[in-house]
């Protein structure tokens, strides 16, 4: 257990600092911003880019890793909003969002520095082959969700369009195709190319940690506190004990896989179900308290998967 905290404290010790600045005139609302921007923009994406471009990638299992996955996170979706439209009495798109809420997980900000904390490079690639589809898969179908039951027929034939504009224009998925062409066409990074990329991703880590930490300082408890407790226990317990079900039962995943699926899974509530809920002006408290909750939560979630999958070392 004491290897345990070593790992996990640290890690949040950061997420905990980021909080606690923004309570004092060194670091305002606007640091956050700018910080937060610097880590998606420019840390995470060359980060991600020399890692893929230069990390041996996964021969064999990649179709095993996705299916359980994203089958697991696909349950957990469908749960939080049956869950929100029966359970809870909530109309149709908010169900949606709810849904959305307790499936997404924040894999980038804070999944990517635990994972590479606890597992190392070694699991890189299969780390990055996840969140490539994250966004992108749950994005176009929340939207679709969301406009359907709105029955929105014009925000509907936007969806193509919108669906596209947001990965040309999202640097997190640009870098990890850039990175995995150079990768397949065995592409040797120029020395200057790369001692700058990793110079930069170095920050990668902290930076996000610190700014999901700021972040959090807007994002309160507001209520709803009965379908919040049922969304945050889907996000941090039911969906990584589907995944390590999955992989251990039904696809047979080796160690590292089944390490980085379910570490992935544990992460709190990211970010985006509250931006979509914003957009529609739906379901905002209940996203926004979930992400409140969840990530302080995530310390006991990602422990607990440590400790289950045998991390914690002696």
């Amino acid at each position: 257990m004491s290897t345990v905290v070593d790992l996990i404290l640290p890690i949040f010790a950061v997420v905990a600092l980021g909080w606690g600045a923004t309570f004092t005139t060194l670091f305002d609302a606007a640091s956050a911003r700018a910080l937060a921007r610097f880590v998606f923009f420019f840390a995470i994406p060359l980060m991600l880019f020399e890692r893929v471009a230069t990390t041996a990638p996964v021969e064999g299992g990649a179709g095993a890793l996705l299916a359980t996955f994203y089958a697991a996170t696909a349950t957990v979706f469908a749960l939080g909003a049956l869950a929100a439209r029966f359970g809870f009495a909530r109309r149709a798109d908010e169900a949606v969002l709810c849904g959305f809420a307790a499936a997404y997980g924040n894999t980038v900000m804070v999944g990517i520095p635990v994972v590479l904390t606890v597992v190392g490079d070694a699991a890189a690639f299969a780390t990055f082959l996840i969140i490539s589809f994250h966004s992108l898969i749950f994005f176009t179908l929340t939207t679709v969700l969301v406009e359907t039951v709105r029955g929105a027929e014009a925000g509907l034939r936007r969806v193509p369009g919108e669906v596209a504009r947001g990965v040309v224009t999202n640097p997190i998925l640009m870098a990890l195709v850039l990175g995995l062409v150079a990768n397949r066409a065995g592409l040797a990074l120029p020395a200057v190319v790369e001692g700058f990329a990793e110079l930069v991703g170095e920050a990668a880590v902290p930076c996000a940690l610190f700014a999901t930490g700021a972040a959090l300082r807007g994002f309160r408890v507001r209520g709803a506190l009965g379908l919040v407790a049922v969304l945050v226990t889907l996000k941090g317990v039911v969906h990584p004990l589907i995944v390590v079900t999955l992989a251990t039962q039904v696809f047979a995943l080796p160690a590292p896989f089944t390490a980085v699926a379910v570490l992935l899974a544990t992460m709190p509530v990211g970010v985006n179900p509250y931006l979509f809920a914003a957009r529609y002006h739906a379901a905002e408290a209940e996203c926004a308290t979930a992400i409140a909750v969840s990530t302080p939560l995530a310390i006991v979630t990602v422990s607990l998967a440590l400790l289950g999958l045998g991390l914690a070392g002696g």
